[in-house]
C-alpha cells in the first residue's frame, strides 16, 4: 500500500486552505497513493475565535470536500482535523478527524482525546478552553486496494498531542491496528527534540507503521509556529520518508504488510505482554514491589 503524508501551512480562510490541500491530494494520488493523510486543522487555523467562527457540523463543508476528493481519486483519505460544532452546552467544539473511503463514504470519525494544555517558551496554550476531549479510540479496517494483494491494513486514528500518550497507541495495536495516522500541528518549540523521537517510539513499541502529517511554518495568530517534518515510519523505527523542506508538500512511502508481520514474528512484543502485572500504582495498591 502506498501512503502519502501531506504537509501544509493553513491560514484562517477555509476556501483557500482546501484549494491548497486539494492540489497536494491531487499530487499524491497521481503518484499512486492509496491512503492520503492531511494535517491537523488543515481546513482552518487560528485563534479560538477563528475556530469558533469556522466551526461546522460533521457533515459540513470540510467533510463534503474530503468525501469528494476521496471519491474522485478512489483513495482512502484521512481528513486531518477540523473544528466540529457538536452542540455542547458549554459551547466547546471537537477537534475532529474523518476517514473517507474510495466511494466518498465516511468510514470513521475520531475526536481528539488528549488536549494541548501547556506552557512553552512563556506562551500558554489551552486547547481545552475551546475543544472538548473525545472519549473513544478508533480503529477501522481498510478494504483491499487495487494495487496490492497483501493483507488489508487496519488503521488507528490519532491527533498531534496524542502521540505523547503511549497507552492510546497500545490500545490501538491491541485492537488490531497496523497503521496509525498522526495529523499534527506540532510546535517548532518541541518538534526538533520530540517529533521524530515520538513517532519512531510509537512505531517500535506497537510494531505499526506511523504516518505523521504536519503543519509547517508560521500559522495565524493563536497557533504556534509548526515544525513540519512530515514523515512515515516503519515498525522497526526506520524513517521511510520525510519532508525536511520547511514548506508544503507530499511525502510518499510504500508500506509492506509482510514486513510488519515478519517484525512481529521475530520480536513478539505484543504476544509477550504480561497484563496481570500492570496494575496502576495508587498508594498501597498491589502491583509494585519496593
Amino acid at each position: 500500500m502506498r501512503v502519502a503524508a501531506i504537509q501544509t501551512t493553513a491560514g484562517d480562510d477555509r476556501d483557500a486552505n482546501l484549494a491548497a490541500a486539494g492540489a497536494l491530494v491531487d499530487e499524491a494520488a497521481s503518484a499512486g497513493a492509496d491512503l492520503v493523510v492531511l494535517p491537523e486543522y488543515f481546513s482552518v487555523a487560528g485563534t479560538p475565535e477563528v475556530l469558533r467562527d469556522w466551526a461546522e457540523p460533521l457533515d459540513g463543508p470540510t467533510s463534503a470536500w474530503a468525501s469528494a476528493a476521496a471519491a474522485r481519486h478512489r483513495i482512502h483519505l484521512v481528513a486531518g482535523s477540523f473544528p466540529e460544532r457538536v452542540g455542547r452546552s458549554d459551547g466547546r467544539l471537537a477537534n475532529t478527524s474523518c476517514l473517507m473511503g474510495p466511494d466518498g463514504a465516511t468510514l470513521a470519525v475520531y475526536r481528539k482525546i488528549h488536549l494541548f494544555d501547556v506552557a512553552l517558551e512563556g506562551v500558554a496554550f489551552r486547547e481545552s478552553d475551546t475543544i472538548a476531549p473525545g472519549e473513544s479510540a478508533v480503529v477501522v479496517p481498510l478494504a483491499g486496494n487495487p494495487h496490492d494483494d497483501a493483507e488489508p491494513a487496519v488503521l488507528g486514528l490519532t491527533l498531534c498531542y496524542d502521540v505523547r500518550f503511549p497507552e492510546l497507541y497500545r490500545v490501538l495495536a491491541l485492537a488490531g491496528a497496523t497503521v496509525v495516522t498522526v495529523p499534527a500541528a506540532f510546535t517548532a518549540a518541541t518538534g526538533p527534540a520530540h517529533w521524530e523521537l515520538l513517532l519512531r517510539a510509537r512505531a517500535v513499541e506497537e510494531q505499526v507503521f506511523v504516518v505523521g502529517a504536519g503543519q509547517v511554518g508560521e500559522l495565524p495568530a493563536g497557533m504556534p509556529r509548526c515544525h513540519g517534518h512530515s514523515m512515515i515510519v516503519d515498525p522497526w523505527g526506520t524513517v521511510l520518508a520525510e519532508r525536511t523542506d520547511p514548506s508544503p508538500g507530499v511525502v510518499l512511502a510504500d508500506l509492506d504488510s509482510g514486513y510488519l508481520a515478519d517484525v512481529r514474528a521475530r520480536l513478539p512484543v505484543l504476544a509477550n505482554r504480561q497484563p496481570r502485572a500492570y496494575v496502576c500504582c495508587h498508594g498501597n495498591d498491589r502491583g509494585i514491589t519496593n
